[in-house]
């Protein structure tokens, strides 16, 4: 998820998928991008003037953390916002069983999902 930082808020302006990346991103079964990835994404940023707010994937069941998503952060860097939406994304998506953590670096999080933090993450018609 691409966008702007204001203040005390991010605003998601724009989404850029793991496939336009990396084509090869998902032919391990998970979602692994190389280096090269990373170099079209921070290309992606400086050519629309806009940072990475937050990464977003998919869970089979709950919106969980896992082992590997704490120890792997798309991007390392305090602040960043995991997304995971459960069931795959099937719809309908309900908001207080996605898993949304800050990283706060050294692999260290805070969980900021609906049910802790009501009012984190806002999707509203004001937003």
């Amino acid at each position: 998820m691409l966008g702007r930082e204001g203040g005390n808020r991010l605003e998601v302006v724009e989404a850029i998928f793991y496939d336009d990346l990396d084509p090869q991103a998902y032919a391990t079964g998970v979602c692994v991008l190389h280096g090269d990835a990373f170099a079209k994404l921070w290309a992606a940023c400086r050519a629309k003037k806009l940072s990475v707010i937050a990464d977003v994937h998919t869970h089979p069941a709950g919106g969980f953390q896992s082992f590997s998503d704490k120890t792997n952060p798309m991007v390392a860097r305090q602040g960043h916002i995991a997304i995971i939406v459960p069931d795959f994304a099937r719809w309908p998506i309900v908001e207080n069983r996605m898993g949304i953590y800050e990283y706060r670096g050294d692999h260290e999080w805070i969980d900021r999902s609906t049910a802790r933090c009501p009012n984190f993450f806002y999707t509203g018609f004001w937003s």
